[in-house]
């Protein structure tokens, strides 16, 4: 596995990174992780840019200070930023299984083992009318605070996962409005943070966590900043 970092990265570079390490590849690597705390995104699906209300939602975002970006993986609307961790995690191997559960099951359990050991009540499934819902969701304390998407290709799979680690105000604050526009059904006090029920919890200490489950030892390769 290659830990890998972006050099002057910004939301717009950050989603563009991994479908394209996904259909070029890094040398003869076939797993790439990247474990990063991002600007302020609002990482929109396709499936959001067919809703009537998807130039309102964008712009609702824009003006609470998060830049609206268009990501290839599937779901709904997602927010994040320094107060997250974001992990993107590629694996080159050619005809991928199609059923996503089997990952998802695999990189749900393994995040709630990494939240547990900071002493994270995390448990997966979702939380009723959540934004971004999904089936393996983590929640602590009656809100989500990690969600997953994934895109598989022919070149193998890209997983996503998002935690929460600090901030839900922030989050809650950005994701109303969009999502009022885009016209889903969400419930804000279901936007939750690993701090709320832990509050000795960092992105620092989320990202360490996350490295040593990865088994990630050295220092990650520096790479260009690919073109928008």
């Amino acid at each position: 596995m290659i830990l890998i970092d972006l050099s002057g990265s910004g939301p717009a570079q950050d989603v563009a990174l991994g479908p394209l390490l996904l259909r070029h590849g890094l040398g003869d690597a076939r797993d790439i992780l990247r474990v990063y705390s991002p600007a302020p995104t609002a990482a929109f699906s396709r499936r959001d840019t067919l809703r009537p209300g998807y130039a309102r939602a964008a712009a609702a975002v824009h003006d609470e200070g998060f830049l609206p970006v268009v990501r290839p993986q599937g779901g709904s609307l997602a927010a994040y930023d320094r107060g997250s961790v974001v992990i993107d995690h590629v694996h080159r191997s050619g005809a991928a299984l199609a059923d996503p559960g089997p990952r998802f099951r695999h990189f749900a359990g393994m995040h709630a083992d990494v939240l547990a050991g900071l002493g994270v009540p995390a448990r997966v499934g979702p939380v009723p009318r959540e934004y971004c819902p999904g089936e393996y969701s983590l929640h602590a304390g009656g809100a989500k605070i990690v969600g997953s998407a994934q895109r598989v290709t022919r070149d193998g799979w890209l997983f996503s996962t998002v935690i929460q680690v600090s901030g839900a105000a922030r989050l809650r604050a950005v994701l109303t409005p969009a999502y009022r526009e885009l016209g889903y059904d969400f419930d804000p006090s279901t936007a939750g943070a690993a701090e709320d029920t832990t509050p000795s919890v960092t992105p620092a200490s989320v990202t360490a966590a996350v490295l040593t489950a990865y088994g990630v030892t050295g220092p990650p390769m520096i790479l260009p900043s690919p073109e928008e």
